[in-house]
């Protein structure tokens, strides 16, 4: 099956619900039309073709130096000298300067076609953000403008293999030299491209404590440490191994070994023990791109099924084959596909299009996206993984046999709501930050923004749910707020979405698919949200009422 990119869809949720024209020196109508194709046609021209290959093949290890699979070097010049870096980069490194949410258009594209080959860039653009906030000028100079143009690729350097999600764990250890860099010795794992040959040099931040610091998160800085140094010489750094995974094949996920001989070179990004601000620059973008993954994963696995669904004739009616589409269970999960990725594409695109209002100047636009991360990165990921998992149903017995694709998909989706801050911390961020955030407002007048424009009776009903949760979840004690904060993040997300829908749903843009699809959405999906509202607020005792060694 050829991948189609969705530019229709695109282009109606950049005008609904991002309402892109509205952006201060934004784009015109003709320029967004030109990204859109262009994106489309290199997601189908060169990422697309590589997905099941790159899948099948993998990246290799050989004592140090990762191979990625046939093509994929090929496939990264073309992005490279296409630009496609440079997009929302900043135009006095290099960018062209345009707003965020196109640049979702390009990765929901890219993840769709080859999720395992888009972690490359999507990385990158983290780390972009990240310099240009807290990197010196002479780092600015002598990095940003390469990894904008897409030369020299990027990566993040928290885990280790003591030190997960608690990343104040962490061991790495940075010393400094008398002309001001820093020698970097320690580990990492699960280094996302950071070691592959489409391009000679990696740069990568990395997280490590320097002499004396504080104990936990307060004591850790941030470093640029290139595997190429300046004078052309190898850094004393290496990828030990690289792990075999569930899914993301293609894509190198590497354990880091930094000074063995002595120490990395490194440089420090902003200032000693400031390096979680900084890291947590780069990871919010990464949150909100790993949220794409699943509304690209989603809209590939989408088509497929769609596709087979057509194609596959089982039982007959007026004595001739029918098509399982025609079955209603069959439509019935179709039709949830479609309505979950156009939801989890509305809720993602809209939180870029925030992005972009606060860089122009919105301070309630950088609140509103702060509140939108964790529901981006958790929910749209879920949404991948469900997505996914009917697009195996729907291809029954044969969705189970590597060869149709559809197994690839649920592979690949399964890794999103772990990375980046597992969906379980996006969602005890939702409760123990953001729900307060700027004195709750910045919570309060999302749901006030939606009462003031939705319509539909059951939206109304699941926004007044919400706002009793979380009145219930501030006034509870700790262990009963993050007991129900999962729960929580659904019934928002599907909020959130759900207004963005009928917002969709009710433009001239919208054609019976999308109208269908947000009916679907607003009668179905709605109403399962608003059935959470139980689970959110019981609270955390009726989880320990056995030990946990009973639960075996």
């Amino acid at each position: 099956m050829s991948f189609t990119a969705p530019v229709r869809d695109q282009r109606l949720t950049l005008d609904s619900v991002v309402k892109i024209s509205e952006l201060a020196n934004g784009p015109d109508s003709e320029m967004v039309d030109a990204v859109l194709e262009g994106a489309a046609a290199l997601a189908e021209g060169e990422f697309a073709p590589l997905s099941r290959s790159g899948d099948t093949q993998g990246a290799r290890w050989d004592n140090g130096a990762v191979t990625t699979p046939r093509g994929f070097k090929q496939a990264w010049n073309a992005f490279v000298e296409g630009g496609w870096m440079t997009l929302a980069a900043p135009e006095h490194h290099g960018g062209q300067g345009l707003p965020f949410a196109l640049s979702a258009a390009l990765m929901d594209n890219l993840n769709a076609a080859n999720v395992g080959f888009a972690l490359c860039p999507m990385l990158s653009m983290g780390a972009i953000e990240a310099l240009e906030q807290h990197g010196s000028e002479e780092l600015k100079r002598d990095y940003l403008p390469k990894i904008v143009s897409g030369e020299w690729p990027a990566t993040m350097n928290l885990t280790e293999p003591q030190a997960g999600s608690d990343v104040g764990a962490l061991k790495t250890r940075a010393e400094p030299n008398p002309d001001g860099s820093w020698r970097i010795t320690g580990t990492k794992i699960f280094i996302t491209y950071g070691e592959h040959d489409l391009s000679e040099q990696i740069l990568h931040l990395v997280l490590a404590r320097t002499h004396g610091s504080p104990e936990g998160t307060r004591g850790i800085s941030l470093f640029l440490v290139p595997k190429i140094l300046p004078d052309g010489s190898r850094n004393d750094l290496r990828c030990v191994s690289i792990e075999h995974k569930m899914g993301i094949h293609a894509s190198p996920t590497c354990v880091m070994s930094y000074g063995d001989h002595g120490g990395a070179t490194g440089w420090l990004v902003g200032p000693e023990n400031g390096g979680m601000a900084a890291m947590f620059t780069m990871m919010n973008n990464a949150r909100l791109n790993v949220g794409l993954q699943g509304v690209g994963i989603a809209e590939a696995a989408t088509q497929r099924a769609v596709a087979y669904a057509l194609d596959r004739k089982q039982g007959v009616r007026n004595r001739l084959p029918v098509a399982i589409a025609e079955h209603p269970d069959v439509r019935r999960m179709l039709l949830r596909m479609r309505a979950l990725t156009m939801g989890a594409r509305a809720l993602a695109y809209y939180a870029f299009g925030q992005v972009d209002r606060g860089v122009r100047g919105d301070p309630q636009a950088v609140l509103r996206a702060d509140v939108l991360t964790p529901l981006v990165k958790a929910w749209c990921t879920d949404v991948g993984c469900e997505v996914a998992s009917l697009g195996v149903q729907v291809h029954g017995g044969m969705g189970y046999i590597e060869e149709t694709g559809a197994a690839q998909h649920l592979r690949d989706a399964r890794i999103a709501p772990i990375y980046e801050g597992t969906n379980g911390i996006q969602a005890a961020d939702l409760v123990g930050r953001k729900l307060g955030l700027d004195g709750g407002l910045a919570f309060d007048e999302l749901i006030a923004d939606i009462e003031a424009e939705t319509q539909h009776p059951g939206l109304i009903a699941l926004t007044d749910a919400v706002e009793i949760a979380a009145a219930s979840l501030r006034e509870a004690a700790p262990d009963d707020r993050l007991a129900g904060s999962y729960p929580f993040l659904t019934m928002c997300s599907v909020m959130t979405a759900g207004w963005l829908i009928e917002r969709m749903a009710l433009s001239e843009q919208a054609d019976g698919r999308t109208k269908a699809a947000a009916d679907y959405f607003l009668s179905v999906v709605v109403p399962e949200a608003l059935g959470l509202g139980a689970a959110a607020e019981v609270g955390a005792a009726l989880l320990y009422t056995v030990p946990a060694e009973e639960l075996a």
